[in-house]
Order: structure tokens, then C-alpha cells, then sequence
């Protein structure tokens, strides 16, 4: 009986082997043509962006040079030459205090056992996270 069993799964498997390769060459056709069509297309693409780089190899460029004033006799007024001097506080400067004040209080809140090392370490944090923030928010505007 075991044996009758052993050779009718031997037989089984065989035939499931047998009846997926057929299938698998049908899809192989399928993906053939597909992959010739993809290749063909990618094949265009490709003279396209040569041609491309043909044409913008043929350009040419042409760089002007900035040249700046330079006075020769006596200095002109403050409000012309010099740019505005910047007052106040920096964003990053605003968002590291914020940052900090509120870091120590959440840190304060959120310790249970020591206080003071929970104020220290969001002092730090959010002094660092202020800090970045309003860097970003000066990159922004020009400050930097």
C-alpha cells in the first residue's frame, strides 16, 4: 500500500510539472513581445536625448562679468554704498530661546522623579529644535 501511494504521488507531481511548462512558454511568448515593444520604445528614447545633447553641445555660452563701482575721490554718504545694517534678533536666535523656555517646561512636566535633570535635558532639546527651525525660517528670507 505504501508503495502504491509513493508511486501515485511520484506520478502526480510529474504530471503538475509537466502541465506548467506549457503555460510558462505561453507567457513567455506574451512577455517576448512585450519586452520587444518596451525595447523599441527605449531604443527612440535613447537617439532622442542623443540628438538632444548634439544640439546643446553646438550651443555656445556666453558668461558676463560682474564688475563693481570703486570710488576714487572722496567716500560717498552711508545710505548709498553701505547695505542696511540688520537689527534685531535673528529667527534662529528667537526660535533657540523659545525653544529652550519651552523645552524646560515640558521637560519640568514630564519628569517625575528628577526635575532638574528633566529642565536640563529639554532646555537643550528644544533649544536645539527652536534653533533649527528659525535657521531654516532665515535661510527663507535671505538673512544668512
Amino acid at each position: 500500500m505504501k508503495q502504491l501511494l509513493t508511486a501515485l504521488s511520484l506520478v502526480a507531481v510529474f504530471a503538475s510539472c509537466k502541465s506548467k511548462t506549457e503555460t510558462s512558454t505561453d507567457q513567455t511568448k506574451v512577455l517576448s513581445a512585450t519586452d520587444s515593444i518596451e525595447f523599441a520604445n527605449f531604443q527612440a528614447w535613447k537617439e532622442q536625448q542623443a540628438e538632444e545633447k548634439a544640439i546643446n553641445s553646438q550651443r555656445t555660452v556666453r558668461y558676463a562679468e560682474r564688475r563693481t563701482a570703486v570710488a576714487t575721490s572722496a567716500p560717498a554718504s552711508n545710505t548709498s554704498t553701505t547695505a542696511a545694517k540688520k537689527k534685531g534678533w535673528s529667527k534662529a536666535a528667537k526660535g533657540a530661546v523659545i525653544g529652550g523656555v519651552s523645552g524646560a517646561v515640558i521637560g519640568g512636566v514630564v519628569s517625575k522623579r528628577n526635575r532638574v535633570a528633566g529642565v536640563a535635558i529639554g532646555t537643550v532639546l528644544g533649544g536645539g529644535v527652536g534653533y533649527g527651525i528659525g535657521r531654516s525660517m532665515d535661510k527663507k528670507d535671505g538673512r544668512y
